[in-house]
C-alpha cells in the first residue's frame, strides 16, 4: 500500500513537532530545576588572616539560595594527617546557617602550614550531576606561639580623670595590641621606628585601687600575651555643684532639641531628656570621631588655653541638677569651661587635623581636632566655626569664636581632651612640665 505524498509530508510535520513540543518541555523542565535549584551554596569564613592557632575561633557563614542545605564537612590536613573538624548534616531545611569552630587541640598539628578544607551541599535536584555542591580550601599557617612584649622601663603616675603614655616592643606582627583598663581598651599605634606607642588614661570614674592598666598583644593567629604597666595611681577629689535651672534657660534653649523629642511638650521633660538621653549619645559619638586618627603624632609643647579667660567650671565636677528646688539630675562635667569677651577668638590649642566640626547635641556648634594615636581637643558652644573637615591647623590658628550653643547657659568655650574617646582633664595637657616628665620622658628609648 502506498503512501499518499501529503499524507506523508503531514507525517512527518506531525512527528517534527513532537519534537519541537518534547524540546519545548525538556528545556522548560531543566530550567524549572535549574531556578528551583538556585545554584551551589556559597561558603564564607573568618578571620582571613591566613595564621591560626588552637584558640582561634573561625566563623562559617553559609547560604543556598532556593535548595535547603544537605550537608557540611570541615576537614584539616598537614603532612599526611587528616582530621575532620566538623560534620553537620541539616536534618532541619534551612537555607541558611552559621557555625563557630576550633581546630581540635586533640589533632595535635605542629606550628607550619596546614590545609583547611569545606565542602557543602544542598538538596538540589541535579546533585548527581555536581550541581549544588561547593568547596572553600583555605590554606593557613598554624602558629602556636605568643608575641613577647617589652615595655619601656618606669613608673607612670597617672591622676585620676588624666592620661599617660607607654611605649614598648613586639617580636612579631600582631593583629590588635593596645592598653587594656577595665571595660576601656586604648589602640596602639606602630611607629616608623617600630615601637608602638599608646596613650591611655585611668577614667574619673575609678577608683585608683582598681586602676591596673595592662598591655595586649594579640597576634595573626590569636595567640594573645599581656604585661602589667608601673602605675602610680593618684586620687583626685572632684567638686560637688548645684545648678538650678530655671524656665528663661529652658524656654531659650529647648527649642534646639524638640525635633529630636516631638512627644515632649513641656521644656523640662526635653531637657531631662537631652541631658541624659543625648549626653550619652554624644559621649558615644566621642568613641567614634577618635577611631579618625593619625599614627603619628601631630603635636608639640604645651596645650594652648583660651587667651584672657577666666575657669568657670572644672573637669570631673559633680553636678546636681535642681528645677523649682527638686533635684532632676546628676551629671558629670567632662570639660574645662573658660569664659572670656563675647565672641572671643578660640586658637587652636595644638597642631592637628580637624575631624569635626559641625553641631553636636550638648556641645552645640563643636570642633574637634585630632593631635594624633587618639589624642584629640574639643571645643564646643561656638558661635562661629570657622574651619571645616580635614584641614590641617597650627597651635593658634583661630577655629572659630565662643559662643552660646547647645547647653551653655551663658557665652563660653567648652574645652576638654579626649585619648581615644574617652574624656581626660585638660589641665594637665596645658602644664609643660607634666607633658614632660608623664609623656615624652616614657617614650624616650
Amino acid at each position: 500500500m502506498k503512501i499518499h505524498p501529503a499524507e506523508k509530508k503531514s507525517s512527518g510535520a506531525f512527528l517534527r513537532a513532537c519534537a519541537l513540543l518534547s524540546l519545548i518541555a525538556f528545556v522548560g523542565l531543566a530550567v524549572f530545576v535549574i531556578l528551583r535549584d538556585g545554584g551551589a551554596p556559597v561558603i564564607k569564613l573568618t578571620p582571613q588572616t591566613g595564621a591560626a592557632s588552637y584558640a582561634t575561633e573561625f566563623n562559617l557563614t553559609l547560604s543556598s539560595g532556593r535548595s535547603a542545605l544537605k550537608d557540611c564537612t570541615i576537614t584539616a590536613s598537614q603532612d599526611g594527617k587528616r582530621v575532620v573538624v566538623l560534620q553537620k548534616l541539616f536534618a532541619e531545611p534551612q537555607l541558611t546557617h552559621t557555625e563557630s569552630f576550633h581546630i581540635p587541640r586533640e589533632a595535635g598539628f605542629k606550628e607550619g602550614p596546614l590545609e583547611m578544607v569545606i565542602v557543602v551541599r544542598n538538596n538540589a535536584l541535579l546533585s548527581l550531576l555536581g550541581r549544588g555542591k561547593s568547596s572553600l580550601v583555605q590554606n593557613l599557617t598554624l602558629d602556636f606561639s605568643p608575641p613577647r612584649l617589652s615595655i619601656t622601663p618606669g613608673t607612670h603616675n597617672v591622676n585620676q580623670g588624666g592620661g599617660a603614655v607607654v611605649s614598648y616592643t613586639v617580636s612579631k606582627p600582631v593583629e590588635r595590641t593596645g592598653v587594656a583598663v577595665g571595660q576601656y581598651f586604648f589602640q596602639a599605634y606602630q611607629q616608623p621606628g617600630g615601637e608602638w606607642q599608646c596613650y591611655f588614661a585611668m577614667p574619673h570614674l575609678m577608683q585608683p585601687s582598681d586602676f591596673k592598666p595592662k598591655v595586649i598583644a594579640t597576634d595573626k593567629a590569636g595567640n594573645q600575651a599581656t604585661q602589667n604597666v608601673t602605675v602610680l595611681a593618684i586620687p583626685k577629689p572632684f567638686k560637688a555643684d548645684k545648678l538650678n535651672i530655671p524656665d528663661e534657660f529652658l524656654n531659650s534653649k529647648m527649642s534646639q532639641y524638640t525635633a529630636l523629642y516631638p512627644a515632649e511638650k513641656s521644656p523640662l521633660d526635653i531637657y531631662k531628656r537631652v541631658n541624659t538621653e543625648l549626653r550619652k549619645q554624644n559621649e558615644a559619638e566621642l568613641f567614634k570621631i577618635a577611631q579618625d586618627t593619625s599614627p603619628t603624632p601631630l603635636w608639640s609643647g604645651p596645650f594652648l588655653r583660651l587667651p584672657n579667660s577666666a575657669g568657670r567650671a572644672n573637669f570631673g565636677d559633680q553636678r546636681d541638677y535642681f528645677y523649682q528646688g527638686e533635684k532632676i539630675d546628676h551629671q558629670t562635667h567632662m570639660g574645662v569651661d573658660l569664659a572670656s569677651v563675647a565672641n572671643a577668638p578660640v586658637p587652636a590649642a595644638n597642631t592637628g587635623r580637624i575631624v569635626y566640626a559641625a553641631f553636636l547635641g550638648i556641645y552645640g556648634n563643636c570642633v574637634i581636632i585630632d593631635h594624633g594615636l587618639g589624642l584629640q581637643s574639643l571645643y564646643s558652644h561656638l558661635d562661629e566655626i570657622s574651619v571645616t573637615m580635614g584641614a590641617q591647623v597650627n597651635r593658634g590658628d583661630i577655629i572659630g569664636k565662643t559662643g552660646t550653643t547647645g547647653l551653655a547657659g551663658g557665652d563660653h568655650l567648652h574645652f576638654g581632651m579626649v585619648i581615644g574617646g574617652l574624656q581626660v582633664s585638660p589641665v594637665e595637657w596645658w602644664d609643660d612640665h607634666w607633658i614632660k616628665d608623664n609623656i615624652l620622658a616614657h617614650l624616650k628609648k
